[in-house]
């Protein structure tokens, strides 16, 4: 960015800064610019968001108050409109919309929205709703007890998920997302078709993937937790994820023997098996094309040595810690 007082480039600056929201004061790391020659300091509209994006996230952690995408969530598995949501929980239909376009809701708001994603809690705020028709009334109690049912046959499935990914809340662990075990899958896919990667440049390529949209946006794709191991970061739990999903026929993972002696597990696509782009924003899209191209030519080795530049790496890898996301701010490599 050029700098409107003198015309010249701007660096890109960072520092930690105190910001205040509802009362509330928060560390974050600022982002700016920086003119050398008249020391003004200046933002764009996507730093903007970063910056606020920080405030925001940390709040919504310290008061339990969902994200969007959850929100959304809660409201798609019933079927319901917008407006059908914020009729049976009582809000005003502007405003619950606004919660699902990035607005927080308050504390009282935020613990209805959460106590409706139970179905059998949903079934009593509906039965409370006085103003929907009987139709409607009874369609939405019978999708909510389907879901009932549906939650009791796949009780198992749903564990296994949570003990491979972890049922940990959105923090900065995280960045800021709930685990999605859908989301992860298809980025393991994607990466099988467009790299072709063996088992430790895949761990890799996710590492970056997930980093560079938490760069950009304040949030991860996939909510994954990752530690950092000698061979670099890796997620939580990857052996038994990639296990899981060779087989449900997912992904392949061929073994290949090395003259050196050694061998290894190469990630390949299935041929009826593609890549499912609908459960990500373009943005989203845009991280995992950029990951895979500058990547792609990447060997194994090259890539962990590159990942034990990143200070994500460095200031974690002697305790073998979970990586904070903060650190996607000085990725070096993207």
């Amino acid at each position: 960015m050029k700098s409107p007082i003198t015309g010249k480039e701007m660096t890109l600056s960072k520092e930690r800064r105190s910001m205040d929201f509802r009362k509330e004061t928060f560390e974050i790391v600022f982002h700016y610019y920086k003119c050398e020659d008249s020391r003004e300091q200046f933002t764009t509209t996507s730093l903007d968001e970063v910056n606020m994006n920080q405030v925001y996230n940390q709040y919504r952690g310290k008061f339990n108050i969902p994200f969007p995408d959850e929100i959304i969530k809660i409201r798609e598995k019933y079927g319901l409109s917008a407006a059908k949501m914020s009729e049976i929980l009582g809000f005003g239909v502007n405003t619950y919309r606004q919660y699902e376009a990035g607005e927080i809701p308050s504390t009282a708001n935020a613990k209805l929205i959460q106590m409706v994603d139970d179905p059998k809690k949903f079934i009593d705020m509906v039965e409370l709703c006085g103003t929907l028709d009987e139709k409607l009334n009874v369609k939405y109690i019978q999708k909510a007890q389907l879901l009932v049912e549906d939650r009791k046959r796949n009780i198992f499935n749903l564990n296994f998920k949570e003990y491979l990914l972890g049922s940990h809340l959105a923090d900065i662990y995280s960045g800021y997302r709930n685990p999605n075990f859908e989301k992860f899958t298809e980025m393991i896919v994607y990466f099988s078709e467009k790299v072709q990667p063996f088992k430790t440049k895949m761990n890799k390529l996710l590492f970056y993937a997930d980093f560079l949209m938490f760069k950009q946006s304040c949030f991860s794709i996939s909510g994954v937790r990752y530690k950092a191991i000698d061979m670099g970061p890796v997620p939580h739990n990857f052996q038994s994820i990639f296990e899981f999903l060779v087989n449900n026929d997912e992904v392949d993972i061929i073994t290949t023997e090395f003259s050196q002696g050694y061998a290894g597990e190469q990630f390949k696509a299935k041929k009826d098996r593609t890549f499912n782009a609908v459960l990500f924003s373009q943005t989203e899209l845009d991280v995992l094309e950029k990951v895979s191209t500058v990547f792609k030519s990447t060997s194994t080795i090259d890539i962990i040595e590159l990942s034990h530049l990143e200070e994500a790496w460095k200031k974690n890898e002697k305790d073998k810690s979970v990586i904070s996301y903060e650190y996607a701010f000085e990725l070096n490599q993207l």
